[in-house]
């Protein structure tokens, strides 16, 4: 086992649901393939009676968890008696107790100062909900690990895209003063996208006072296409009985070759090759059309995907895939593209629902973006070959929307007549929801 990739499930508190807990883990694997072993790292027994007498049937080997599951410990007095062996047991088959690995000390985890010292490993801090609980949080983790005697040096250093201080670094400092402080000395750091944004071209002009004179600038000229483009709307090469909507910086077009019928992308209507080039009345309308197509889709019992793929391509394309709600949750989604880019050794990463792409990565950057119907997002970095329809592939896999054939537009083609009647359907349904339409 140490010379290959563990597959890990990691999970919240159980508090004695364990058929919940068990029955996902199950789902899980059917989609995603088997996982080596199941980490439960909260309090795993319940204190009531039915959990009791729901651990008896684990317990005599009625019931039996389908993976190799670790426990840590008792988390209060309640659950103490579950609890033989201090060092560890087998609680039953295929439940382990791990001992008392871990004691009730305080721990402070060395991290480097990001940016500012030589970049040491880091540590991945991932909160997880109780199972089965009320808000529907996420509580299951899919992660893998690879050994560090596989490892070359520059990946165990590597940083993730999303990295930040560490938040015990400064621990021992107490009182509101110090704090304060602590949040001065974070500052640069925190601001580090932006100043390097601000840094590049000529020297800014200022006020005296550090601020920059006149807030309103000319608009930045963008790249004009080096050759023919077929999205730029004004473009002869666009397909324009495919467009449903058109607003005064992007509009929406049915998809060429589309997963569903009403699979559409978001385009701006002048030449920009990726999210990270749009300016701030483009990405404005972008955040209204995803607003009116969550509303769409969500009169129609589906929530949406969207991905983009700035990688092989000159003109941006957002992806927007509905897919019906009794198919598949949203954690589902989410889950699935992680565990098919693990597959494919490709290092997607989840960042924070509030971050701007552009905070992240810088113009001409290659990456494959996903943002879900809840807000949560999905990035990676392209560093060099990265599969032309991965999103597509995620999407029609037998675990979604079960359409493997359609994975590839070019297989999905229809005449024109089909995609003039599929168009005009979309436009009169959206209509409602269109705010392009609205005065």
């Amino acid at each position: 086992m140490s010379e290959k990739t563990l597959r890990v499930l990691a999970c919240g508190d159980v508090y004695g649901k364990f058929d919940v807990l068990f029955n996902r883990v199950r789902t899980i694997q059917k989609k995603s393939g088997q996982f080596d072993l199941l980490l439960c790292v909260g309090s795993f027994f319940g204190s009531g009676p039915e959990s009791q007498a729901l651990w008896e049937e684990y317990k005599s080997g009625a019931k039996q968890a389908p993976i190799q599951t670790y426990v840590l410990g008792a988390n209060n007095q309640d659950t103490v008696k579950y609890f033989q062996d201090v060092d560890g047991c087998e609680l039953a088959t295929n439940i382990t107790y791990l001992g008392n690995l871990i004691t009730q000390s305080s721990f402070l985890y060395r991290n480097h100062v990001v940016l500012q010292e030589n970049a040491q490993h880091v540590s991945r801090f991932i909160a997880l909900a109780s199972v089965a609980n009320p808000g529907k949080k996420k509580y299951i983790y899919a992660f893998s690990i690879v050994p560090m005697s596989l490892m070359d040096v520059k990946e165990l250093v590597k940083q993730p895209l999303d990295v930040s201080e560490n938040p015990y670094r400064k621990a021992g400092e107490k009182g509101k003063s110090n704090a304060a402080k602590a949040t001065e000395e974070e500052e640069p750091a925190q601001q580090f996208f932006f100043d390097l944004k601000q840094q590049q071209g000529k020297k800014r002009q200022t006020d005296g006072r550090g601020g920059q004179q006149g807030h309103t600038k000319q608009p930045k000229k963008h790249p004009q296409p080096t050759g023919p483009c077929w999205f730029c709307l004004a473009s002869p090469e666009v397909e324009k009985h495919l467009v449903v909507s058109i607003g005064e910086h992007c509009y929406v077009a049915l998809a060429k070759g589309g997963l569903t019928p009403d699979h559409v992308l978001i385009l701006p209507i002048g030449h920009y090759q990726a999210m990270v080039d749009l300016s701030s009345e483009v990405v404005e309308e972008c955040e209204k059309y995803k607003a009116s197509l969550k509303k769409f889709y969500k009169s129609k019992g589906k929530r949406y995907v969207m991905f983009e793929r700035n990688y092989r391509s000159q003109h941006l394309q957002l992806q927007v895939v509905p897919l019906p709600l009794s198919c598949c949750t949203t954690e589902d989604i989410k889950e699935f593209f992680i565990v098919q880019a693990q597959e494919q050794n490709i290092e997607l990463l989840e960042i924070p629902q509030h971050t701007d792409i552009k905070q992240i990565v810088q113009p001409g950057t290659p990456y494959f973006y996903v943002e879900l119907d809840s807000g949560e997002k999905l990035f990676h970095r392209i560093k060099k070959n990265f599969p032309l329809q991965f999103g597509r592939e995620v999407l029609a896999s037998e675990a979604l929307l079960n359409i493997p054939t359609r994975a590839d537009w070019k297989a999905c083609k229809l005449n024109r007549d089909e995609e003039e009647s599929l168009a005009k359907s979309f436009r009169e349904e959206f209509e409602p929801f269109d705010f392009s339409l609205q005065d």
